[in-house]
């Protein structure tokens, strides 16, 4: 359960992260709202997640889907580019998540 906690707590993040965009500086009202039940939703998970998953393991997982889902959403809904370096840094991040998941949690 704990890692659907986290993966949760990762979806919120990137809600948040793109309703702040939407919020313009927190002077959009709906956008500025959603903005912070995202981030409320994103801590709460997060820590629901870390009852018993190593922090280091879980912050790098949670920022890394936050990033990663961040970033694809800025290049369709804001146009933000998308160049070859960018792609290979999307794929590093991706393989640091699934190598955290692989290692065996003692």
């Amino acid at each position: 359960m704990e890692w659907f906690y986290l993966v949760t707590a990762g979806v919120f993040e990137i809600c948040w992260a793109i309703s702040l965009k939407y919020s313009q500086g927190f002077t959009k009202m709906l956008p500025s709202i959603l903005t912070i039940i995202g981030m409320a939703a994103s801590f709460y998970f997060l820590s629901l997640s870390l009852r018993s998953l190593p922090i280091g393991t879980a912050y790098a997982i949670w920022t890394g889907i936050g990033t990663i889902g961040t970033v694809l959403l800025g290049i369709i809904l804001f146009k933000e580019p998308v160049n070859i370096m960018r792609i290979a840094c999307i794929v590093l991040i991706v393989s640091g998540i699934i190598g955290l998941k692989l290692i065996p949690i003692e």
